[in-house]
């Protein structure tokens, strides 16, 4: 009997027993790594043989190399290509580049304009798929973030987290975590930048605890997590109306002095120092921001490993 495919395109459509399995791998592989050169193979080497598709559409740092880094260390290969080295969408169709690489390797990652593409290459696709961006949603990000949070000590179940600013694709992926984990999510965004209602909504149906408080002071009042990413992202072309709507919900000393006093600030990078956060705070005690993007590398191998069904 062939079982179901396991794509990873949102974090809504996973259960929180195998969200919670694939975080407890990530601290589990992460451990085992320890002392370890970087370009080591993984001991047990669980992808030994197996080549996956990495697939920019959207350019990358963390995404491109911890995946590529993953595969490596899970003992496996990658081949990456951009939208320039491949006709995804322009010269052939979605769902034939979808069969065609299904011949050709174990497992696809899409960053990707827009979320429906990556829809379509799943549905096509005869090999699992991971989300890595779309405009609607960040998975493999939040897992990394999580992942940090524990490494902090904090226990996710109860834990305060606020989100600071434009109500984006990583706010989302927040937004679809918040029940499978159960922490308390606050949403602290300008009119016209809020997370979709209806994906708020469907959330709290399965039992998330999300508040919206404009204000980004009360909002972060006692919370245990202040939350900020980059307010101006590719593709967009409205900078200036961008920076003056958002001006003020900048993460700054005077806002964290809001939160608890050990509260943790994470912002998934590239950063932009003196708009969405001042460097005092990226820069400061409470930042573990390269950390969390270390854990990139770690949380993408569950992920990979959980897919690939290794």
């Amino acid at each position: 009997m062939t079982l179901p495919l396991k794509h990873f395109l949102s974090l809504a459509d996973i259960p929180a027993s195998e969200l919670r399995a694939i975080l407890d791998e990530a601290h589990v592989r992460k451990k085992a790594r320890a002392g370890f050169p970087k370009g080591k193979v993984d001991t047990d080497a669980p992808l030994a043989g197996h080549t996956v598709a990495l697939l920019f559409e959207k350019s990358s740092t963390r995404t491109r190399f911890s995946f590529d880094m993953g595969m490596r260390q899970l003992g496996g290969t990658s081949i990456t290509a951009s939208a320039a080295d491949m006709q995804l969408g322009r010269g052939e169709t979605i769902e034939d580049t979808a069969q065609v690489l299904s011949r050709f390797v174990d497992g696809i990652m899409l960053r990707s304009h827009s979320h429906e593409t990556i829809v379509a290459l799943s549905q096509c696709a005869s090999v699992p798929v991971i989300n890595g961006l779309t405009d609607y949603n960040h998975p493999c990000q939040i897992m990394a973030d999580l992942q940090t949070l524990e490494e902090q000590g904090r226990d996710l179940k109860g834990l305060s987290l606020t989100w600071v600013g434009d109500g984006n694709n990583v706010a989302m992926s927040f937004v679809n975590a918040a029940a499978k984990f159960g922490y308390r999510l606050v949403l602290s965004c300008p009119d016209n930048y809020q997370v979709r209602g209806q994906d708020v909504e469907r959330a709290r149906s399965a039992g998330a605890q999300i508040e919206i408080i404009q204000d980004p002071k009360r909002a972060c009042e006692s919370t245990d997590v202040v939350i900020a990413d980059t307010w101006i992202s590719m593709g967009d072309t409205d900078s200036d109306q961008r920076l003056k709507d958002l001006a003020g919900w900048q993460v700054n000393e005077d806002l964290m002095n809001k939160a608890e006093k050990d509260a943790l600030f994470l912002h998934c990078l590239p950063a932009h120092r003196g708009e969405e956060v001042s460097a005092g705070v990226i820069d400061g005690p409470h930042s573990v921001v390269f950390d969390e993007a270390e854990n990139r590398l770690h949380a993408q191998k569950a992920i990979l490993k959980y897919c690939l069904e290794a």
